[in-house]
Formats: structure tokens, sequence, C-alpha cells
């Protein structure tokens, strides 16, 4: 009998902020507890930022170089085969609860098709168990028709009782019952009691990407001024010196994209405040593994755990204070190193992994364990042998993730930079030793990990690590040669009508 499949994505958690990887305050027993029956992969990456280049590559097991989904708000292109899409040929019906950031392709709409005036559309493929959408309307109505009364609007999110909204750590007007998260899971729950076959789901929370609050017991269940510093430079002006981008984007990120309610510059908070939002950011954290130890629980009574493969993991990382910056984009670990546990029940459970992994391989592993193939090339591939506790052959040595900060409606970055859009983008390679940041029409940056794990002191121009740079310069052009599409390339008409016989 085939398996059901869960798939579950908590938007913008860092791949660091697990207990099972040794943090020492975030405790998260429920996805630990994943973990332990199953395998954890230590150095995960996002494949790019923020929401839908991250997802596009979760949901076609390709880079961005080729699905091209470069922006929130980039269509995906109609012809690429996705999760969603395969699954039905496996025979699922594949549920969402939450949301999947797809814009679709214009080609294959009307003008005046409504979808075309939002990026929040659904991955094709799926049928829609649970919207939430982030200006949050679904939640509200649930909230609505839980309380009785009249619908209440997005100021539940403000805290404190400053105005403007200050970092704190009071709770918003909603209980650990009513939270977005709760109520993703109140609606896969329900959905669940009433499958008579193989299903198959994915959860998209929308916790812990912000706005960071969240309620009691979570708000003060941890004190980040016993974490770990944010890595950065001594002063903001250092920070913008490593390169023209830092220079370009970090004075300009609001502080009302993180705290609902705020104004000014996220580079004029205070470490204390941040502090503040870190500890709020692990109560998020915490929140979204509790309401993970529901669905565990859920599934163990009912007897589906022992039928279900699990795969749990981020859309992409949080900068959270470190160099100067919240959110994600850019060069830096933070906005992409991401959790990954798979938990398969008809296999004894991997450990720990630490080989370099990509959001692009989570697409070929569902699909080689649903046991059919994608209909297009895929950057990505399968983690089935690492959950088997097997090494598979020839496995990259390093990270490899891309960001493009272009924007093709107001053109402000480009203007300020100097370039066009097609030239507002980067890709990082990035190893054990080095990470390498390749930029299309700015100056580089290497970074050598091993003197300067923060990712501080810019290199690149060292005359002392010139053939370094050099390397990998041509290691990073060897990558993008060997992941042009192979689609077709992989086929050829004979006599004997098509064959395709590749040597991998």
């Amino acid at each position: 009998m085939k398996p059901n499949i869960l798939l579950i994505t908590a938007d913008q958690w860092r791949g660091d902020c697990l207990s099972a990887l040794g943090h020492p305050v975030v405790k998260t027993p429920h996805v630990d507890a994943l973990a332990a029956s199953g395998t954890i992969f230590s150095r995960h990456y996002a494949a790019a930022a923020p929401c839908a280049p991250a997802r596009a590559s979760i949901y076609t097991g390709l880079y961005q170089m080729n699905h091209r989904v470069c922006r929130n708000g980039s269509p995906l292109d109609a012809r690429l085969d996705t999760i969603a899409l395969a699954a039905r040929r496996a025979g699922y019906d594949p549920t969402l609860f939450g949301y999947t950031d797809v814009a679709p392709d214009p080609r294959s709409r009307h003008a005046n098709d409504p979808h075309l005036t939002s990026y929040e559309g659904i991955l094709p493929g799926f049928t829609v168990g649970q919207l939430l959408l982030e200006d949050d309307r679904q939640w509200l109505s649930w909230l609505a028709n839980r309380r009785g009364g009249d619908r209440p609007d997005r100021n539940l999110h403000l805290t404190g009782t400053a105005r403007p909204v200050q970092p704190n750590r009071d709770a918003p007007a909603y209980n650990a019952d009513e939270t977005p998260t709760a109520f993703l899971t109140d609606a896969f729950l329900s959905w669940r009691e009433e499958q008579t076959v193989p299903w198959f789901a994915h959860i998209s929370f929308l916790r812990p990407h912000p706005p960071f609050c969240v309620p009691e017991p979570y708000n003060r269940m941890f004190d980040a001024s016993t974490a770990p510093r944010p890595v950065r430079h001594a002063t903001l002006a250092e920070e913008m010196a490593v390169h023209p981008l830092a220079a370009l984007l970090l004075p300009t990120i609001p502080q009302s994209s993180f705290l609902y309610g705020a104004k000014g510059r996220v580079v004029d908070w205070s470490p204390e405040e941040i502090d503040t939002i870190r500890s709020i950011y692990y109560g998020m954290i915490a929140e979204v593994d509790a309401q993970f130890g529901r669905i565990v629980a859920a599934l163990k009574h009912s007897g589906d755990w022992d039928r279900t493969v699990i795969v749990f993991t981020s859309d992409h990382a949080e900068m959270m204070g470190d160099h100067w910056m919240m959110g994600k984009g850019g060069v830096y670990d933070g906005s992409y190193h991401i959790p990954l546990v798979i938990r398969d029940p008809a296999i004894a459970g991997g450990g720990r992994v630490d080989a370099f992994t990509s959001a692009a391989d989570v697409m070929p592993t569902l699909t080689e364990r649903m046991g059919i193939s994608p209909l297009n090339h895929q950057d990505g591939r399968s983690l089935l042998p690492f959950v088997e506790n097997k090494t598979p052959a020839h496995w990259r040595d390093h990270a490899f993730f891309e960001f493009d900060f272009r924007d093709v409606v107001t053109n402000k970055p480009e203007q300020a930079l100097g370039l066009a859009s097609r030239q507002c983008n980067l890709a990082v390679l990035r190893d054990a030793a080095f990470k390498y940041v390749h930029m299309a029409g700015l100056p580089p940056l290497l970074f050598d990990l091993g003197k300067d794990p923060g990712e501080l002191t810019n290199v690149a121009d060292d005359p002392a690590y010139l053939s370094v740079r050099l390397a990998y310069a041509e290691k990073l052009l060897t990558l993008r040669a060997e992941h042009l599409d192979q689609t077709l390339a992989y086929t050829e008409l004979t006599e004997q009508g098509p064959v395709s016989q590749p040597k991998q």
C-alpha cells in the first residue's frame, strides 16, 4: 500500500534554530523527536529567496537559474512539472493547507483573470483544503466564527502600549489556541479524519514569518540575551562598506515589515531591541513546534503514523540581526540555511547527515518515493539514500543558492546601481572552506570561512586569495554548465524511436 505524504514548510525558520542541532536557547521537542526517528540534515540550504523563488525550487526541483521565478510576483512557467502535478500522476489528490506563493503564467490566462493581480496563487495541481494568505483574511474569519461577534482585523497583532510599536514581549490579542498555526492545524486534522485512501497533504505554516508576535506562554519562554550574539560589524557604516549591495539595501529595510505597527528602519533598533525580537522569534518557533506535536499525536492515535512519510522544512531562513539585517535575501547563510527532517516509516532512521543538501532535492526525493518520474529536468537529487543511511555516489560538496534583486516595476535598484535588470542577480557557491559570490553587474565577494565563519571580511580583492577566487569562479561556471536544462538534451531520436540513456 502506498504511503501517505505530509510535506510541511514553516516559513522563515532558521536552520540553526533546532535543539536537535544544539541551539542553546530555543527548544523544539516535537521536531527533535521526528529527527530521532528519521533523518536530520544539518547543512540544508534554500535555493533562493524570498518566498516565491524559494518555494519554486521546492516545488519544481529546479534552481532559480532554471525555474526563473526571480522575485515575489515572477510567474512560474506553466510548462514546468510540479510536486503537486507529480503527486496526481501517482494517484494522490494533493491538498494544500496554507499557501504556495506561486504567480500563474499570464500567457495561459485572459488579461481580466483576477489571479493575475497577486503572486499568492496556488501551485498547479493542488486541491485547496484551507487557504491562508499573508493578509490573514481566512484566519480572521475563522476567529470571528470561533469567538462570535464581529470579524476582527489585523490589529490583533499589535503588542505593547507604545505607538508606534516598539519591540516588546507582550502577547497579542489572541491565545495559543487561536494562532494562524493552530488554524491550519485544525483544518488539516479535520480533513485527515475524512480520508479513506492514502493522502498527500502540504501544510504551509505562515509562522515564524513576521509579524513577530506570539501569545502566552511562548512570548516569554526564551531569553535571547543568553544566545550567541548576532554576527555583524561594529558599526552600520562598516557593514555597508563591505559591498555596494549592502550599502543599497540595509538602510531601506523597514521595521513595519517585521513588527506590526512599527515605524522606522531596522538598522535603528538597538542590540537590546533585537534581542527582544529574537526572543519572540524563538517563541514563534516553539509555537509551531507545539502545533506540529498535535499533528504527530493525531497521526499516532489514528494509526497513520506508521504509514506516513513526513518532510519538515522551511522555504528560506531569517537574518535575525546578523549583518545589521532582518528578513531574507542577499548573500549570507542566515537567509538560506534552513531545517530539513525526513521520516519514512518504511526505513530505519538515518540519523544526522552533514552533507550539503538543497531545497531543490525535495521534489526528486518525493517523486522517487511515490514511484514516478518528473516530466522535466531536475537540478536536485533524491535524498532517499541518505534516509536509508547510505551515501550517494558523487554527491555535491557545496551549497548553491541565488538571489535576484531586480525590480521590473519601479527599477529602483537598477537605477541606484546603474545596472540593467538582467544584471541584478547573484549566485553563491559555498563549501566548508570558502564562500564565493558572483554578481552579474557588481564586484564579487569571497569569504574564507575557516578564518572568518561569520562572513565579515571580503577577501575577493586580496592578492593572496587570487588563485582561490579563480578556482571558485571556475567551479561556479562548471556548476551552471552542468545544470543547463537537460529535459530534451537527454533524448535522441533513433530508428528505434526516442532513446534516453544518459550516463549519470
